[in-house]
């Protein structure tokens, strides 16, 4: 079985060749991107990353797997839709709102929102700061491991597990929110408060 690296290398001299990328991890980019967003803009995500990955080819760093490349790509993809959607968003006239059918919408977040935790949950990812979400999301829904993340984002590894650790104490409170009282501040740290202190 070839590795990415060489099916890439190959792919320089032979396009079609690129296909075996798209098949090895397509699934696996399409299952990132459709956590992080609706179906169809999840579609849209998978394809135009390996349309993109496809254009770099030739600037591939070879030393590594090519998954961590595709969900970063995907990544800086989902990103640029977010912004998109937002400006869409905030372009809505008043006239417009009119016909936006309220109880269909509130409905559909009925649906999404199974829980008071998972709405706490997902505030407490949108409040994150977008490189401790992504390198969270990347760990979590990409099945990255750390180095994987790291080469993904383009960051050391140790950003990588600095930023897992703020995002998972972030969410540990927004699950128990009675778990900020078990820490106090030390000087910038947070370190777990203990029982006699309490």
């Amino acid at each position: 079985m070839s590795t990415d690296n060489e099916i890439i290398e190959r792919s320089l001299h032979s396009a079609g060749a690129f296909a075996e990328i798209f098949d090895r991890h397509a699934r696996t980019v399409h299952r990132y991107a459709a956590r992080r967003l609706d179906a169809g803009a999840a579609d849209d995500v998978m394809s135009e990353t390996f349309l993109v990955a496809f254009e770099r080819r030739a600037a591939f760093d070879g030393s590594r797997d090519a998954l961590p490349w595709l969900l970063g790509i995907a990544t800086n993809l989902i990103k640029k839709h977010a912004r998109l959607e937002a400006r869409a968003w905030k372009g809505l006239v008043a006239s417009d709102l009119g016909r936006v059918d309220i109880d269909a919408i509130e409905q559909a977040a009925a649906r999404l929102d199974a829980s008071a935790t998972a709405r706490r949950i997902g505030g407490a990812l949108r409040r994150l700061p977008a490189g401790d979400r992504d390198a969270l999301l990347l760990y979590a829904w990409g099945d990255l491991d750390y180095e994987g993340v790291a080469s993904a984002l383009g960051v050391p590894v140790g950003t990588v597990r600095s930023r897992l650790n703020r995002a998972r104490r972030k969410l540990r409170i927004a699950i128990d929110p009675g778990a900020a009282r078990d820490e106090e501040v030390d000087h910038g740290r947070i370190v777990s408060a203990s029982p006699d202190s309490l």
